[in-house]
């Protein structure tokens, strides 16, 4: 058995969205259990602290796996599509679970944009890298190139 890295396995962004709107569920599931028991540990806000909790869980996970694709275009579309399908799909739920709206569960909506602007960013940041280090790798380091000033006289 082979010890590899979880970041060296290819998991589609499709699959990573999927397991975040499922973990989601079971979080705002459990959630409403401890909830039906006491009302002091879990507000009627905990669906949407779970969303935005995963959606920023997905911007980070998804965006470091993106280091590791062969065609990163690809990889971008299905990504942004992705976090769009699981930014709703878990909107959806906490809004079911809670009976509040995204306007109504206060700062929610200003998390929702920060994460969405933050997920756009590490995107960028780690294209950016990856597209420096594929260009360190293609040059030859054998001998820098010594320069000579030239002297007035």
């Amino acid at each position: 058995m082979e010890d590899t890295s979880i970041f060296e396995k290819k998991i589609d962004p499709l699959y990573q969205a999927g397991g975040a709107l499922a973990a989601v569920f079971v979080f705002i599931l459990v959630g409403s259990v401890v909830s039906a028991g006491t009302d002091d540990l879990v507000t009627h806000k905990w669906p949407w602290l779970c969303a935005a909790s995963f959606l920023l869980f997905f911007a980070l996970f998804n965006a470091i796996m993106s280091a590791t694709s062969d065609n990163l275009m690809k990889y971008w579309g299905r990504s942004i599509y992705s976090f769009l399908g699981l930014a709703v799909g878990s909107g959806l739920l906490a809004w079911a679970f809670s009976g509040l709206s995204i306007g109504e569960a206060g700062s929610y909506k200003w998390i929702y944009f920060v994460v969405t602007f933050g997920y756009l960013v590490f995107l960028s940041m780690i294209a950016f890298m990856k597209k420096i280090v594929e260009f360190a790798q293609k040059e030859e380091w054998n001998r820098p190139k010594l320069r000579q000033k030239k002297r007035k006289r």
